[in-house]
């Protein structure tokens, strides 16, 4: 539908004469006359009742000039906001990510990104590692961090690194404590809770199959939503979790973690578009290469441009 039919069509309802609708639009009275025509044809319905004085709208016209409104209001913000975006200074650049990132020094990087990229608008936006890989095909997003593999051509992905995964008990459970690490064995009968509950597949399944690869099927009493919920469940003694070992560092006061005697690891995935030669993701690449060398991480590899 034609922009320029709409708003002639608003005019002239605004209006309620052809006459006045022409010089408020600065055009003669029969082109107008013809566009709203041309939108009646188009329609397939009359708009105006034309023997009415002053002119009135058909029920047709009434919704369409009421859906009009809204159109052109639209219309005109996205306008403003390109225009505004067009002229700013600073560029933007967002970042998605799971809330299981925070734990593992997320914060520091986005800390240490902002003192270099004083003339940036940074934008964090939590989302799943799905909705990241279609944010980042769509463009709303300009990298990701996540912790789940999926291979799409569209999206490259970088494994930052494997973080380590223990086990978090109530602080008065009888194996929160004790020396050296608990097996999978010990643990198998215990109550476990498991996040994020939905959208799958996520890091609830990367647990369901390390019990399984280990010929345990899981005693699942709980599938929290978030791993904060999960976390507050296990400080309820409503079970025990398998959680990345960072999530330690920001609560001990009422649950207790124990080092697992199977390797198991969940991955730390960032990902963004392929051939992305923005000075934005390139001054991240060089953040997350720097910092990870400091902590004792080492460089990841695929982090060369």
């Amino acid at each position: 539908m034609d922009l320029r039919l709409l708003r002639y069509f608003v005019a002239v309802a605004q209006e309620g004469n052809f006459n006045r609708a022409a010089e408020r639009l600065h055009i003669a009275q029969p082109p107008l006359s013809r566009a709203i025509q041309q939108l009646e044809g188009h329609v397939g319905a009359s708009l105006i009742e034309r023997s009415a004085r002053p002119l009135a709208l058909t029920k047709v016209g009434q919704l369409l000039y009421a859906q009009a409104l809204q159109l052109l209001a639209r219309i005109e913000d996205v306008e403003t906001m390109v225009r505004t975006a067009a002229t700013s200074e600073r560029r933007r650049f967002v970042i998605g990510f799971v809330s299981s990132t925070i734990y593992a020094r997320l914060p520091e990087l986005i800390r240490e990104f902002r003192k270099a990229a004083d003339n940036i608008e940074l934008v964090m936006l939590e989302s799943t590692t799905l909705d990241q890989l279609a944010a980042l095909k769509d463009g709303r997003i300009d990298v990701g961090f996540g912790r789940i593999r999926f291979d799409d051509p569209a999206v490259q992905r970088v494994i930052l690194r494997h973080e380590k995964l223990v086990a978090a008990f109530p602080v008065d459970h009888p194996l929160a404590h004790g020396d050296g690490p608990v097996s999978l064995r010990d643990i198998a009968t215990e109550p476990q809770i498991i996040y994020p509950r939905q959208p799958r597949p996520s890091y609830a399944d990367q647990v369901i199959s390390l019990w399984r690869d280990h010929g345990i099927e899981p005693r699942i009493v709980h599938e929290a939503r978030e791993l904060q919920i999960a976390i507050g469940l296990v400080a309820a003694e409503e079970g025990m979790a398998i959680v990345p070992e960072s999530v330690r560092r920001a609560r001990s006061h009422d649950v207790a973690f124990r080092e697992l005697a199977e390797t198991a690891t969940s991955p730390i995935i960032m990902s963004h578009r392929p051939g992305d030669r923005s000075p934005e993701l390139a001054l991240m690449l060089e953040t997350i290469a720097r910092k990870y060398e400091d902590w004792g991480y080492g460089a990841p590899h695929g982090l060369a441009r």
